[in-house]
């Protein structure tokens, strides 16, 4: 694992573009084609935004998955993830090959499908962040490290809505749902390559928990200390707490 500081969100959301993007080409320069998970939230803004702008990106190519969505909620809906994948990805590049999360369908035919159609090859790169609760996708802590299946029905605890709520995708608390599809902790640590982006102060706390002490399933992030080829893109905010040994041996 790779930790890199930056002195800002923008900087950081650049080189984590770059670094994507070397990755999209290498495969499908190797394999014809490459396979993303795409991650979505408020922090993936910058990054997305500078990602879609760089040239040299045979985006026919590529074949994204999704990474996680709430149950019951429309596409049409303002916090939809269907929604911002849409707006901020797929139609801005022209992607054509991609397995979006319904959920508004039945979570076992969702599930079943995407599944199929994951578990085909390997992921090139994965895009992920990390919650103010620690968590890695929509798995809240304490998340399932052991299950095999590549999605499940995840309960989602009460720090992680009322992080939804205070980035502003819902009105009231109430209205944030509570069960969400979720890839898994193993699912997504198959893959070749995990770029986390995770700027902004309210994150520093979990960087810590996640990134300075052991790896539990109550800080579900950290489960990438184990991962062989996984860096961490933080700003100065995000990386406050971090211990003065620990970023000794980081990328600034």
């Amino acid at each position: 694992m790779i930790i890199k500081i930056f002195p800002s969100k923008a900087a950081l959301a650049l080189e984590a573009a770059n670094d994507a993007a070397a990755s999209l080409r290498e495969a499908i320069s190797e394999r014809g084609h490459a396979r993303i998970v795409a991650a979505t939230g408020a922090s993936q803004f910058e990054f997305l935004e500078a990602l879609t702008r760089l040239p040299g990106i045979d985006w026919k190519q590529v074949e994204m998955f999704h990474l996680d969505e709430y149950v019951g909620l429309s596409d049409q809906a303002p916090a939809s993830f269907c929604k911002y994948l849409k707006e901020r990805l797929i139609d801005k590049v022209g992607l054509e090959n991609y397995h979006l999360l319904d959920g508004t369908r039945p979570a076992e035919e969702v599930i079943e499908q995407v599944s199929a159609e994951i578990r085909k090859a390997p992921i090139d790169v994965a895009f992920a962040g990390v919650g103010e609760n620690g968590h890695l996708a929509f798995n809240d802590p304490p998340a399932d490290f052991d299950t095999d299946e590549a999605y499940i029905v995840v309960n989602l605890d009460e720090d992680c809505r009322k992080q939804q709520l205070g980035e502003g995708w819902f009105p009231t608390l109430a209205d944030v749902p509570r069960q969400a599809l979720s890839m898994t902790i193993k699912q997504l640590m198959k893959s070749r390559k995990i770029l986390v982006i995770a700027p902004d102060a309210r994150k520093a706390k979990a960087i810590k928990a996640c990134f300075d002490g052991d790896v539990s399933p109550f800080v579900p992030a950290s489960i990438l200390q184990r991962h062989p080829n996984t860096t961490i893109y933080l700003d100065k905010e995000s990386a406050a707490l971090l211990s003065t040994a620990a970023v000794e041996t980081y990328s600034a």
